[in-house]
């Protein structure tokens, strides 16, 4: 198990108030992300590393986990205090949490 050690959080438990980064790709956010959710897909975290706070919890999210799992492992490498979200945005769309997308419909999870 590669990332065993990798702090995870359920949906249910998320703050409110919390850092959340999605770094799904770009068609996958489109199609829905959570409404206060900042992104940065993962392929592009190593060049815009210095985004993400270094003063609060940071809450990462993919899909289902494997991409977020990996950059939490990043993400506590370079000195951020970061958690992956268990399930990714499946766990949050089963849980029923709002979600925003920008074409003309529901917002999904792709």
């Amino acid at each position: 198990m590669p990332f065993a050690q990798i702090p995870t959080v359920d949906v249910s438990a998320l703050p409110s108030d919390g850092y959340l980064l999605d770094v799904r790709e770009g068609d996958e956010w489109a199609v829905g992300h959570a409404p206060a959710a900042v992104h940065i897909p993962m392929s592009e975290i190593v060049e815009r590393v210095e985004e993400v706070p270094g003063d609060r919890r940071v809450h990462v999210v993919c899909r289902v986990g494997g991409r977020s799992a990996q950059v939490t492992q990043f993400l506590l490498a370079h000195g951020r205090d970061a958690v992956n979200v268990d399930g990714g945005m499946l766990a949050w769309a089963a849980a029923g949490l709002p979600m925003d997308g920008e074409h003309d419909g529901p917002a999904g999870v792709l």
